[in-house]
């Protein structure tokens, strides 16, 4: 009897955890085009996946639009967001309007294609660089399905600063549930091409789970299933109709140095 009861548990424990490990996998192999399942239970694993709360209150948003332009912001039109990408400015020490700026600078130093729809400073300020229904220059295959986040840092290290930190927590939070996403749809710009950004994170992978657990944390302690009247978008520019001649996608196929 005692080895029967033994036995149960056991398979109860590997049954578990084989679970476990089959939707870690499952988040392991998400890719911004679509979910690379190829497992049983495909459908089970979606719908545990999907968030019940939606924070629809975003953090204070200082919207300063990048000039239209071909190199930084084309005016072309996003279809969907599959994906939120995290970057790192690459420029430590620097604030978030100064990078901002640099972007807009690409009209007249036209050295680059780049852009990001937002650039969070080194105090935690948030500016907008592009409204929420064009493309960025920021991730490249991936610009017509995704929004881009800069991020600020002071060091080689690459290391965000808590403010910049606890602000990226929110954004990212809001944007999820903007495009009903979970915190498993956040993806390091290294996911997409490989590249060492956001240095940090591509360097300590344990930090980019911690952020993906904090972004997690954040959507069931502040987020609700219903749309409370208190809601806010924080200043966040949704669209902004622009008029642009220019030779539409010429910069997508330009490699983003930022």
């Amino acid at each position: 009897m005692y080895l029967a009861r033994f036995l149960i548990f056991l398979i109860l424990i590997l049954s578990l955890g084989g679970t476990f490990l089959l939707i870690r996998r499952s988040v392991r192999q998400r890719t911004g085009n679509e979910y690379a399942l190829s497992m049983p239970g495909e459908k089970k694993i979606r719908e545990m996946l999907e968030p019940t709360k939606r924070v629809y209150i975003a953090p204070p948003v200082s919207a300063r639009l990048i000039r239209p332009n071909e190199f930084s912001r084309s005016g072309e039109s996003l279809p969907e967001v599959k994906n939120i990408f995290i970057h790192y400015t690459a420029n430590p020490g620097t604030g978030a309007d100064q990078n901002r700026d640099y972007f807009d600078g690409l009209a007249e130093s036209q050295i680059t294609s780049a852009s990001a729809h937002f650039v969070i400073g080194l105090e935690g300020e948030i500016v907008q660089c592009l409204p929420l229904d064009e493309i960025g220059y920021a991730v490249k295959g991936r610009n017509y399905d995704s929004i881009s986040i800069e991020c600020c840092y002071l060091d080689e290290s690459g290391q965000f600063p808590d403010a910049t930190y606890q602000s990226l927590i929110e954004l990212c939070a809001y944007l999820l549930g903007r495009y009903e996403l979970n915190e498993f749809d956040l993806m390091r710009h290294y996911d997409e091409g490989g590249k060492l950004c956001p240095k940090y994170y591509v360097e300590h992978p344990e930090a980019w789970d911690k952020l993906i657990y904090d972004v997690g944390q954040y959507i069931h302690d502040h987020g609700t299933k219903e749309k409370p009247e208190y809601a806010s978008d924080g200043g966040i520019i949704a669209s902004d109709p622009v008029s642009i001649d220019t030779d539409k996608g010429a910069a997508e196929d330009e490699e983003n140095e930022q």
